[in-house]
């Protein structure tokens, strides 16, 4: 079993991204971190806070979760979907490349990755636990 908040693996195209979900508090907000795995310490923070039509994971919902009450619902722990906001965030030139965190509203971005479909067989995407040895089904996107 994955320990909680632990760094996941995500390969697309060819580069291997480490992404974890975890919620924080006092200001009740789920963040979705993704860094190239040969570029620790550029970090890029996506946040999502509770806001008038927008909810974050918690008490009702499971983790990662995060949706808007107008439509669309997204599980950040999924793979499938980290990639989609991978995509948009080098859509909109938000990866990390320098030393250090970008925090950045997730908002703009979930409304993007909400409302597109997830793609089937649409490239080399695979994500693995952090361990090879044991791959969780769950995990492959």
């Amino acid at each position: 079993m994955r320990r909680e908040g632990a760094p996941r693996r995500l390969t697309a195209g060819g580069t291997v991204w480490l992404w974890n979900v975890r919620h924080r508090h006092p200001d009740c907000r789920t963040v979705l971190s993704l860094r190239r795995a040969e570029h620790p310490h550029a970090q890029l923070r996506l946040v999502f806070r509770d806001a008038p039509g927008r909810v974050v994971a918690g008490f009702t919902t499971g983790s990662g979760e995060v949706a808007a009450v107008a439509g669309g619902h997204l599980n950040l722990n999924e793979p499938g979907v980290v990639r989609r906001f991978l995509d948009a965030t080098g859509a909109h030139g938000l990866l990390p490349t320098a030393h250090g965190v970008r925090e950045e509203d997730g908002r703009p971005l979930f409304d993007a990755v909400a409302s597109t479909p997830e793609p089937h067989g649409t490239g080399p995407v695979r994500a693995t636990a952090s361990a090879r040895a044991r791959q969780d089904p769950e995990e492959t996107a």
